[in-house]
C-alpha cells in the first residue's frame, strides 16, 4: 500500500525562514508561488524580463529577477519552466549557486530520470507534483481544498529532505487532500504514459476517429462534433467524481451496455500490446532521447504536427460552434 502524507504528517514552520526560488512564472508557476506566499512563505521568482510571465508576475506583486540571481539567494529552488529548457537554464543558470545545504526541487522528473540535469550529492533534490494544472491548484487553495501531490526524494544530502519537500507540498495546498510517496522513476513513466497512451493522445486520437467516422458515413460535421468531443467533458467529470461505475450509475441502461460490450472492440488486445510497446519506448529512455532530439532541431516535426492539427474539420467546426457558447471562454 502507497505510503500517504496529509497536513498532520507535514511541518510548514520547517521552512518558513528559508526562501524559496520560483523559476519560471507560467500556469504551474503561478499557482505554486502564490499559495506560498499566502501560506506565509518567502518566495522570489525567476522570469526573464519582458515575457508576458514577467509583467504578470509583477501584477501579482513580485519583483521577478532572472534565474541565476533567484537561485543565488534561495534556500529551496523550484524548476517550474517546461522540461525541454529545464537543462539549458540548470547549467546556465542554477548548477553555479547550488550550494551544499540547498534544495533542487522539480514538479516533473523528466530532467532527473533520464540525467539532463545530474546535481552534485551535497544537495537536496526533491519533486513535489500536483496531479493537476497550476490553475485548478490555485483555486482549490483559494476554496479551502487542496490537490494531490507526489513527493518523491532523488538525493537526502541533508537527512531532512522529505520533511523539506512535506512542507512545500503543504505550503501549496497539497497535504489538505494527500501526498503519495512516489519515485522520480515512477512519477517520470507513468506521466509519459498517461499522457500519451490515455489523456492526451489516446483521447485526441478516439475523438478524431469517432468524428471522421460519423462524418465520412453522412452525418452532419456539428453533430459528430457533439457526440464525441463536446460531450466528452460530461462524461471525464463524473468519471472525475465517482470512477468508472459511479459514471454508469449516471448515464442511461442503453449507453452503460454499449460500454461493457462495444468498449473493448474499441481498445482490443491489439491496442493493449501498442500501449505495452509505448510504455517500453518510455521505460528505455527511447522516447526522451527522440523528444530531446526534436527540440535541438529546432521541432519541425512538433511545428507540423501542430500545422495539420489545426486544420483538422473537427477543429474548425469546433471553433465555430463554440464561438455560438462564449460562457466557454472562462
Amino acid at each position: 500500500m502507497a505510503k500517504i502524507y496529509y497536513e498532520k504528517d507535514t511541518d510548514l514552520n520547517f521552512i518558513k525562514d528559508k526562501t524559496i526560488a520560483v523559476i519560471g512564472y507560467g500556469i504551474q508557476g503561478r499557482g505554486q508561488a502564490l499559495n506560498l506566499r499566502d501560506s506565509g512563505l518567502k518566495v522570489i521568482i525567476g522570469q526573464r524580463e519582458g515575457s508576458v510571465n514577467y509583467d504578470q508576475a509583477k501584477k501579482d506583486g513580485f519583483e521577478p529577477m532572472d534565474a541565476a540571481a533567484a537561485a543565488k539567494q534561495a534556500d529551496i529552488i523550484q524548476i517550474l519552466t517546461q522540461d525541454h529548457v529545464q537543462a539549458e537554464i540548470y547549467k546556465k543558470s542554477i548548477r553555479k549557486h547550488l550550494k551544499k545545504g540547498k534544495t533542487l526541487m522539480f514538479s516533473h522528473g523528466f530532467n532527473i530520470h533520464f540525467k539532463q540535469i545530474v546535481p552534485s550529492p551535497d544537495v537536496d533534490v526533491v519533486m513535489i507534483a500536483p496531479k493537476g494544472p497550476g490553475s485548478l491548484v490555485r483555486r482549490q487553495y483559494e476554496e479551502g481544498k487542496g490537490v494531490p501531490c507526489l513527493v518523491a526524494v532523488h538525493q537526502d544530502a541533508s537527512g531532512n529532505a522529505l520533511k523539506t519537500a512535506l512542507a512545500y507540498a503543504n505550503g501549496i495546498g497539497g497535504a489538505r487532500a494527500g501526498i503519495l510517496e512516489t519515485t522520480f522513476k515512477e512519477e517520470t513513466e507513468t506521466d509519459l504514459f498517461g499522457e500519451q497512451s490515455v489523456l492526451c493522445g489516446g483521447a485526441s486520437e478516439l475523438i478524431k476517429a469517432g468524428f471522421d467516422t460519423l462524418v465520412e458515413a453522412g452525418y452532419q460535421p456539428e453533430i459528430a462534433y457533439f457526440e464525441c468531443l463536446h460531450e466528452l467533458k460530461l462524461i471525464t467529470d463524473l468519471i472525475y467524481e465517482g470512477g468508472l461505475q459511479g459514471m454508469r450509475k449516471k448515464v442511461s441502461d442503453t449507453a452503460e451496455y454499449g460500454d461493457y460490450t462495444r468498449g473493448p472492440r474499441v481498445v482490443d488486445a491489439k491496442t493493449r500490446k501498442t500501449m505495452k510497446k509505448i510504455l517500453g519506448e518510455i521505460q528505455s529512455g527511447k522516447f526522451a532521447r527522440e523528444w530531446i532530439r526534436e527540440n535541438k532541431q529546432g521541432r519541425p516535426n512538433f511545428n507540423k504536427y501542430r500545422e495539420e492539427t489545426a486544420a483538422l474539420q473537427v477543429e474548425k467546426v469546433g471553433a465555430e460552434l463554440r464561438g455560438m457558447m462564449p460562457w466557454m471562454k472562462k
